[in-house]
C-alpha cells in the first residue's frame, strides 16, 4: 500500500464554491514533483472552522497519512484558525517550520510575510504543515521545508518517502 498524505483547503468562500480550490491543487502538484514515492492524495476542502479544521485532521491522521499540508488559514484576519486548530488537535509543534516559510517568503520578496502564523506539528505518527492560502506562495515555502519532511516522517515513525534528486535534495544523517 503507497504512503497517504493529506490536503486541506480551509477556505470558507471555496468551500462555499464561490471559486474552485487552487491551493489544494498547487500542493499535490508540488508533492509530485518532489516525491519519487508514490503516493495517494486524500484532499479535502473544508471552511475555516477550528472544530472542522481539528476533525478533520484527525480523520486524515486515523486514516494513516504521514503526512497532512493544510492551506489557508493563517493569516491574521478573524476567520484565521489554522494555528489555533492546530495546537487543539496536536501534541507537539515544530516553530522552525514556520520560521523558515516565513524567511523564504521574505527573500522572495513579499512584506506581508511577517503577518503569517504558519507552522507545523506532530499529531500521532503524522507530521501537519500549515501552508499559505496563495497558491504562487506554497510552492517558496514548500521549496523552504521539504528536504525536512521525509527524515521526519521517519523520526515519527511514518513510512520512508523518497525525494526526486532531480528536483530536491532530501536531508537524512548519514549513517556513521
Amino acid at each position: 500500500m503507497s504512503p497517504r498524505i493529506g490536503i486541506v483547503t480551509i477556505s470558507d468562500r471555496a468551500s462555499q464554491g464561490v471559486y474552485a480550490d487552487q491551493s489544494g491543487p498547487a500542493i499535490e502538484a508540488a508533492l509530485h514533483d518532489y516525491l519519487a514515492t508514490a503516493c495517494t492524495f486524500e484532499r479535502r476542502l473544508i471552511a475555516d472552522e477550528q472544530d472542522g479544521i481539528v476533525a478533520t485532521l484527525r480523520e486524515l491522521a486515523e486514516l494513516g497519512c504521514c503526512l497532512i499540508c493544510t492551506t489557508g488559514g493563517t493569516g491574521p484576519s478573524p476567520r484565521d484558525v489554522t494555528p489555533e486548530a492546530i495546537r487543539v488537535a496536536c501534541h507537539k509543534e515544530l516553530p522552525g517550520f514556520g520560521e523558515q516559510m516565513r524567511a523564504a517568503s521574505l527573500r522572495a520578496g513579499v512584506p506581508t510575510a511577517i503577518l503569517s502564523r504558519q507552522t507545523a506539528a506532530i499529531l500521532d505518527r503524522t507530521l501537519v504543515v500549515t501552508l499559505p492560502g496563495k497558491p504562487a506562495a506554497i510552492r517558496v515555502c514548500l521549496d523552504a521545508v521539504f528536504p525536512a519532511i521525509p527524515y521526519c516522517i521517519d523520526l515519527i515513525g511514518g513510512p520512508r518517502l523518497e525525494g526526486n534528486p532531480d528536483v530536491v535534495q532530501v536531508f537524512r544523517p548519514q549513517a556513521k
